[in-house]
């Protein structure tokens, strides 16, 4: 666990970068520090490895206060990455990776060694290690810079806007990718962002700073889209965060209609295996726009409501067949219902009363 005790950064001119900063990082969980420039998420983020040195107030790591140690011996022991990487670009991918188990005594050999299981870990063919950073594409180089500060086998993970400078498509694939990881090695990340959407998709909590250095909100992804804490987080995850909030609710509650119902003309035609084929009507077949199952949260149920000529989603077993229809209806009935039972949930006992 990492912990902000009454953390201040004023620096000698009089800004305040960060102020009166009080939270916790529970450990094995992805927090996500967001908010516009100048905020003091990144300030936050450095003073944890010791890159900026608190005015006042205490961080601690597992109890132990950062100040008890070397800058040097601490940073050796949380992993770093950064924006574009920073990779040596006179070292190989194999070299860079294997920097910091060299410096804590590990041989060179078994270094690359472990290093060639990393790249393909992070999802990087071998056969790379042996390149420059110049070669590799920018989406790669931040896959080397993730292999390089697990190297080490670190408990702590910190990540300073690390897929800002890569095109939308490598983003997404670089967020599954640190998804995936992060449900294998189950490391205490705080990853900083200015993309909002990022924060929600990755966090398991999300930390909101507003200017002037304020927290202004700290709370899982799904507390922060139903119940924003004020204008300015409420400005900040968008007005549509009702339909984003869907994607943390359980799609399996809605009501069902058999699948042999008529919606508005249309019936679900089928495989003689019972698995869909499209929506028969009066102009002939059309498509189902897909098809849910079990695990499928609400966002998803509702795109295809949407996107159905009928109106309706289909449900369909684990071997694909249909099993059901989500109508219009019933989906809205449904989304109210939820939210009331999120926002009861989240209500204080003097609200709730």
């Amino acid at each position: 666990m990492i912990e902000f005790e009454g953390v201040t950064k004023r620096y000698p001119d009089g800004t305040v970068a960060v102020e009166d900063l009080s939270l916790k990082v529970e450990t094995g969980q992805i927090t996500v520090f967001v908010g516009p420039s100048g905020c003091g998420k990144t300030t936050a983020l450095r003073m944890i490895n010791r890159m900026i040195e608190p005015t006042s107030g205490r961080i601690l790591i597992d109890g132990d206060d950062v100040t008890s140690r070397p800058e040097a011996l601490l940073r050796r022991d949380i992993g770093y990455v950064i924006q574009a990487a920073g990779l040596f670009p006179h070292r190989t991918v194999l070299d860079n990776v294997a920097t910091v188990p060299v410096l804590q005594g590990v041989s060179r050999r078994e270094a690359r060694a472990s290093a060639r299981g990393l790249l393909e870990r992070v999802g990087l063919p071998a056969n790379l290690g042996e390149r420059y950073p110049a070669q590799l594409s920018g989406g790669q180089q931040q896959r080397v810079g993730v292999a390089r500060a697990l190297a080490a086998d670190p408990p702590v993970l910190l990540m300073d806007e690390p897929f800002s400078a890569v095109d939308p498509v490598v983003r997404d694939d670089l967020q599954q990718e640190l998804l995936r990881l992060q449900g294998e090695l189950g490391k205490t990340i705080v990853l900083v962002t200015h993309d909002i959407d990022e924060a929600i998709r990755l966090g398991d909590k999300v930390a909101v700073f507003a200017n002037g250095a304020r927290l202004a909100q700290y709370a899982p992804p799904a507390d922060l889209l139903a119940a924003p804490a004020d204008d300015f987080v409420s400005s900040l995850v968008g007005r549509d965060r009702g339909f984003r909030g869907l994607s943390f609710t359980d799609g399996s509650q809605v009501a069902l209609k058999p699948v042999d119902h008529t919606v508005d003309g249309l019936t679900l035609e089928v495989d003689r295996d019972g698995r869909p084929l499209g929506w028969r009507g009066p102009d002939g077949l059309l498509p189902t726009e897909g098809t849910f199952g079990d695990g499928a949260n609400l966002r998803t149920v509702t795109d295809l409501v949407i996107l159905s000529p009928a109106g309706a989603a289909v449900r369909v077993d684990a071997e694909g067949r249909a099993d059901g229809l989500v109508l219009l209806e019933d989906l809205a009935g449904s989304v109210r219902s939820q939210q009331r039972e999120r926002l009861a949930a989240l209500a204080t006992p003097e609200e709730a009363g």
